[in-house]
């Protein structure tokens, strides 16, 4: 498989993912939804934050733009929970797009940009464009042990059962 093939079905299980997510954390009551759950961003909606800031604010203008935002991973950039929602759907809408449009060298190359400590950094492209999927699937997992601990059901959001079935949009 390819990389473009690769990576843009792991940009629709983001979607995916991140849909399914939101529908189950929708559902809950702004207490729950906001308590210090000891996630590392300490509720659903800082750890839905975070993913909106690393993903979508931080690592996307980085591939698409060549950009290096100054802004901090555990910033709280949107405090509206619809709103936010809204904008992780729209985040993770872009991606796949975005990875249709590199050229088959860009898969070999290097990502080079400006860490938010103004450190120089250059990472192999695809290996960089991995760990931003990983990073995803890391704090949904977290959302759905939450949810766990609140006895809230957990949508199903495994990557292998998405992998596998080719009928998942």
């Amino acid at each position: 498989m390819d990389a473009v093939t690769h990576f843009s079905r792991l940009a629709r299980y983001n979607v995916w993912a991140t849909a399914r997510l939101l529908a189950a954390v929708q559902v809950l009551p702004e207490a729950d939804y906001r308590r210090d759950m000891g996630l590392f961003f300490r509720s659903i909606h800082g750890t839905l934050n975070h993913l909106l800031v690393g993903e979508h604010l931080l690592w996307f203008a980085r591939f698409a733009e060549g950009a290096s935002p100054r802004m901090a991973l555990d910033a709280e950039v949107e405090s509206d929970r619809v709103r936010l929602a809204e904008r992780l759907r729209e985040g993770a809408a872009r991606w796949e797009p975005l990875i249709a449009g590199f050229a088959p060298a860009r898969w070999e190359g290097a990502l080079s940009y400006t860490t938010t400590r103004g450190t120089p950094a250059v990472l192999p492209f695809a290996a960089t464009l991995a760990h931003v999927f990983n990073h995803g699937t890391h704090h949904r997992g977290q959302i759905t042990a939450a949810l766990t601990a609140l006895g809230q059901p957990c949508p199903s959001l495994d990557l292998v059962y998405f992998l596998q079935n080719p009928d998942t949009p």
